[in-house]
């Protein structure tokens, strides 16, 4: 039996495993309250490059997860983060306008910033923006991709993410970006320090055997991964990552802790 004694954090991700699109996975909602009243530390690590920090935590809030802004770790916020070190840069972001609004004391060029930053942007991708990105770092720019995945699970399936332009832009310019989300053990790194917990004291619930469940584990924490959001059995068939532990869902976390 896997031993959960030492487990005082739990790391979840947001889409795909408490919640699809708009709609909460079934149990997620109570999950949640059970383990903070059991006394867990949680915090809430996402990808998701759509939403601004205020925006993340109203859709949390609005399908009935009790969450503050504090709690929630997101990509886009570790770019802000590593923005700011580089003192006052100039940027061209390939966001979101929501997630824009939380990068607007960065000075913006579409033909001379030093650093791209790249995150979901749906139908705008063209080759003409591409070519533009491409002269840009071909001049000396920096890519900052807010993730680096391959497909996420919406209410209308799987659809492709940004992972392939990344890798186009990469293979193009002969460089590689500055990957800020999960996989990065920088970013469980940060999230470990705010949560004042060692790695192994803290459990991360992810979908994505590769990003969530691998990314977790080079870090030196445990990754559960949970049968719900993208997962498939094929895909955790092909990775090399092994999980800690495979649950149906997050709602079966509560009880398999309470039994540790």
């Amino acid at each position: 039996m896997t031993d959960f004694s030492a487990i005082k954090g739990i790391m979840f991700d947001l889409d795909g495993v408490l919640y699809v699109g708009n709609t909460p996975v079934d149990g997620a909602i109570q999950a949640v309250q059970q383990l903070r009243k059991a006394g867990y530390i949680c915090r809430f690590v996402t990808n998701t490059s759509t939403l601004s920090l205020f925006s993340l935590q109203q859709k949390l809030l609005g399908l009935g997860f009790a969450v503050t802004q504090s709690e929630i770790f997101s990509a886009p916020q570790a770019a802000l983060h590593l923005l700011k070190q580089e003192g006052a840069p100039i940027c061209r972001l390939l966001l979101a306008e929501d997630v824009k609004k939380d990068f607007n004391q960065f000075t913006q060029s579409d033909t001379e910033a030093q650093f791209i930053v790249i995150g979901d942007i749906g139908n705008a991708w063209t080759y003409t923006m591409l070519n533009e990105v491409f002269q840009c770092v071909m001049r000396g720019a920096r890519i900052i991709a807010i993730h680096k995945n391959r497909f996420w699970q919406t209410e209308h399936g799987l659809q492709m993410d940004i992972g392939a332009f990344i890798d186009g832009l990469e293979y193009a310019t002969n460089t590689k970006a500055t990957i800020i989300g999960k996989p990065s053990v920088d970013f469980f790194s940060a999230v470990l320090a705010d949560m004042q917990l060692t790695a192994e004291q803290v459990l991360m619930i992810g979908d994505d055997i590769d990003a969530d469940v691998g990314g977790a584990q080079a870090a030196g924490i445990a990754g559960a991964l949970v049968r719900t959001g993208k997962y498939r059995q094929a895909y955790v068939d092909a990775s090399a990552v092994h999980p800690y532990v495979t649950l149906d869902s997050v709602a079966a976390l509560p009880t398999l802790l309470k039994q540790a």
